[in-house]
């Protein structure tokens, strides 16, 4: 009984036809791998800056919701009657007569 010696080849199902290919254009299956890795890094970039783009988005809105709560409360707070509020443990209180007109002479 001959004994089959294992080559690569037989393992593989590969002919010497398919391997003289493969190392004849090997700069161009070269150049297509690096082509699919760009490809890849490119996609994998384009995914972390959306996520960034995104996170600065939420951020933006929340702090346009503080702005807008910081305006009304001291909207809120520059009102005379909580000015005076304010200032009444002070002793302050408004006159009662209300404010006095300046007239300008030409």
């Amino acid at each position: 009984m001959a004994r089959k010696t294992l080559n690569i080849f037989n393992v593989f199902n590969i002919s010497q036809r398919t391997t003289e290919w493969v190392f004849a254009n090997f700069r161009y299956l070269l150049f297509l791998v690096g082509l699919s890795v760009t490809y890849i890094a490119n996609a994998h970039l384009a995914e972390k800056n959306l996520r960034e783009i995104q996170r600065l988005q939420r951020e933006v809105r929340e702090l346009k919701w503080e702005y807008t709560s910081m305006i009304s409360n001291m909207m809120y707070r520059s009102m005379q009657s909580e000015v005076a509020k304010a200032v009444a443990p002070l002793g302050l209180e408004l006159p009662p007569e209300g404010p006095k007109v300046i007239e300008a002479r030409r």
